[in-house]
């Protein structure tokens, strides 16, 4: 059996080359084998670079890889040619069949990468004094490792997730990575070198040189620096590592072997857009409906583009002005929050005759509001983290991400919650669906400039003691951060939290009006 496998997958890898495809799984061999090299080019150079900073790349550069191999699959939904289940119907050996899978992955062009990549850090170690034997098990453990966490990704997207992933659900997998990684990738970025590795970035490679992500390189250079305890330590995470992965793994495999695929209703989802992913009730199907009208509709698109770009223009007349880039940096991001949280102030009139699908079905009145808040928070979220990333690197004050965050959701939450009453309460006349989105009607009496007034009003007001706290943390130091995030993140929660419930309540009892307004307007 292990012999068919590895002759199956040589047969695979052979085929990426024949039939429709070929050129571009060509042009794809040859950008792995293009990025190998250089990879390999610039690991191979830090042999002659300082300890501490072959250390710090090897072992962060571990890491990453070790993240990609395991999340790649479930963002990308890449299919698995030697999924488990293929093999089911065959009646093979639930024990072996683990190990036999885990072989066959090392043919492959990922793992390719991923053994010359290791090769060259074993020679990286040697130059420091590692003797060969300790380097190549390290780096085998490392190769293992990853390759195994792998397959354990493809499994987990195998079991839990569409086998045809629709890129609405690739968005929503996507997002959360672009929050993280951005900021994390915008803070090393603005680092200063200076010749030596940074203290943050020195403890960050201490720290996850403790854990699987890393535990095999961080042995490496323990060992070259004449740590023993510490190379004792990382040694021993990544060996249970290593087992707890092969563990994880045949688990997966005898559960995939032994389990009825799901029906065919489950997969058919897929193609159903937004409302695949989303939960399949009235908060969900509201979500899907609003998302599929700001994505497709150019009054909504309009506006989510206008936001950033009118954020970051404010800063030149500041410059002009003479007021200095330290603060006048500061300024784009609370202002985006405030324009994102306004936003939906008047989505109901956005609406026009549809919004009689929500009255006439007997939604209550919180799943609209939350609901309709979807589509602002998926795009406002990943828009901030990026700004506040972006901010911080220019001006060079780390110490300010906590309260910046906090002002910033503090404006972004009261302004999420005030329209939620207010979209109720006073909609106004807007451009009718499919007409120009800077065309704008009359109005037959002055209760929209309420809404729009109230909303932009009312979340400064809101957010006042938390603008208040960030002007402090200026002028005074850190020691206000913790006070403006904790004051920023509660005070934006509870008005989100009561102005959907408020506006729910009043959304119940506007049905005959709200239906008034659409048709006359």
């Amino acid at each position: 059996m292990v012999a068919h496998v590895l002759r199956l997958r040589l047969a695979l890898l052979a085929g990426s080359l024949r039939g429709d495809r070929v050129w571009r799984n060509a042009l794809t061999m040859i950008a792995a084998i293009a990025v190998t090299a250089v990879v390999c080019t610039a690991t191979l150079g830090l042999a002659g670079a300082p300890l501490a900073t072959a250390r710090t790349v090897i072992v962060l550069g571990g890491a990453a890889m070790f993240v990609a191999f395991l999340l790649g699959p479930m963002l990308t939904g890449t299919p698995d040619q030697l999924d488990p289940r293929r093999f089911g119907p065959f009646g093979v050996d639930e024990r072996r069949m683990p190990w036999v899978l885990a072989l066959a992955a090392l043919i492959s062009v990922p793992s390719f990468v991923l053994i010359a990549v290791g090769t060259c850090a074993v020679i990286v170690a040697t130059a420091s004094g590692v003797a060969w034997p300790a380097a190549a098990l390290s780096a085998a453990i490392g190769v293992l490792s990853t390759a195994l966490a792998a397959r354990i990704g493809m499994a987990v997207s195998a079991i839990l997730l569409p086998e045809r992933r629709s890129r609405e659900l690739t968005v929503l997998f996507t997002i959360p990575v672009i929050v993280i990684a951005f900021p994390v990738a915008a803070y090393f970025a603005s680092l200063e070198w200076n010749g030596q590795v940074p203290a943050a970035v020195a403890a960050a490679t201490s720290l996850v040189g403790y854990t699987p992500l890393a535990a095999p390189q961080a042995f490496l250079f323990h060992l070259a620096a004449g740590e023993t305890g510490a190379a004792w330590i990382s040694g021993l995470v990544a060996v249970a590592s290593l087992a707890g992965l092969a563990a994880l793994w045949a688990f997966l495999v005898r559960r995939m072997l032994t389990t009825t695929e799901r029906p065919a209703a489950a997969r058919e989802r897929s193609g159903l857009g937004w409302f695949g992913p989303l939960p399949h009730n009235a908060f969900g199907a509201v979500a899907a409906r609003s998302l599929v009208y700001w994505l497709r509709d150019r009054r909504y698109i309009v506006n989510v583009i206008v936001v950033p770009v009118a954020g970051v223009l404010t800063v030149f007349p500041l410059l002009v002005a003479g007021v200095p880039l330290s603060i006048a940096a500061l300024v784009p991001v609370p202002l985006m929050a405030l324009f994102f949280g306004w936003l939906p102030h008047n989505d109901v009139a956005y609406d026009s005759t549809a919004v009689w699908i929500h009255i006439a079905s007997g939604m209550r009145g919180l799943p609209d509001r939350l609901g309709r808040l979807v589509p602002v928070l998926l795009v406002s979220v990943p828009v901030l983290a990026v700004s506040i990333s972006v901010t911080l690197a220019v001006i060079s004050q780390w110490s300010l991400l906590m309260p910046l965050i906090g002002l910033t959701a503090a404006l972004l939450l009261t302004g999420l919650g005030l329209s939620s009453i207010l979209s109720v309460v006073a909609p106004y006349a807007v451009s009718r669906p499919g007409d120009s989105p800077f065309q704008q009607p009359q109005r037959s009496s002055s209760h929209g400039s309420y809404g729009a007034a109230g909303t932009f009003l009312g979340a400064l007001a809101l957010s006042a003691p938390t603008v208040w706290l960030f002007g402090l943390t200026l002028v005074e130091g850190p020691q206000h951060a913790p006070a403006t995030f904790w004051v920023g993140v509660a005070s934006g929660a509870l008005v989100l939290l009561g102005g959907a419930v408020l506006g729910g309540r009043i959304f119940e009892r506007s049905g005959e009006r709200l239906m008034e307004f659409a048709e006359t307007t």
